[in-house]
């Protein structure tokens, strides 16, 4: 599980007493996977008399952490001992360490349901299979001398067990293309990871 340093910083102010007290610390745990859960919490710090000694702007950076933590930690399926090492990387107390694993992995299981329900996503490529064909000649012209791949996809949807094939044929050029593509693709999605 990688975050950005921004919501690093955000996790480590949250688990830091001088600006989130102890007894403080598990209700804000628990609101952010309510207002995960739901619709209806999702503002629930603003009004809530257990965050009233703490600076509006802390309160919001540490909770936007807490949150982002925590679906986080639901999308990638982590376990306390996962969680215990990452919190101990940001600082974090043995309390505090053990309060947030109880209360995250007693909603894990209703937080993962609610994030397989967002949105849809493209099949996933988890196979490739290819062949070269050369073609000599054709009914129509007596010499062509060129070379066609014939590219096989196999794809999974996120939900489905059945693999899937996608098929095209294309030239060296288009698939050197391809390639140029998916390598900036790959580039761009790295770039976004680390911010």
């Amino acid at each position: 599980m990688e975050l950005g340093a921004s919501v690093t910083e955000n996790i480590i102010i949250a688990g830091d007493s001088a600006f989130i007290h102890d007894n403080s610390y598990g209700q804000l745990v628990s609101c952010a996977c309510k207002g995960i859960l739901f619709e209806e919490h999702r503002n629930v710090i603003e009004n809530n008399p257990a965050f009233k000694d703490i600076d509006k702007d802390v309160l919001k950076a540490a909770y936007s952490g807490i949150v982002t933590l925590v679906i986080e930690a639901a999308k990638h399926d982590s376990t306390a001992e996962n969680l215990s090492t990452f919190l101990e990387d940001c600082k974090y107390t043995v309390d505090r360490i053990s309060t947030f694993n109880k209360i995250f992995l007693s909603q894990k299981s209703h937080i993962q349901l609610l994030l397989g329900k967002v949105g849809s996503s493209f099949p996933h490529i988890v196979d490739v299979e290819w062949r070269l064909d050369y073609y000599i000649k054709s009914n129509n012209l007596e010499k062509i001398d060129s070379a066609v791949y014939l590219i096989n996809l196999k794809t999974e949807e996120p939900d489905e067990q059945t693999i899937k094939d996608i098929q095209f044929s294309c030239t060296l050029e288009q698939l050197q293309d391809l390639v140029g593509k998916l390598k900036d693709a790959t580039k761009c999605m790295e770039k976004i990871a680390q911010v």
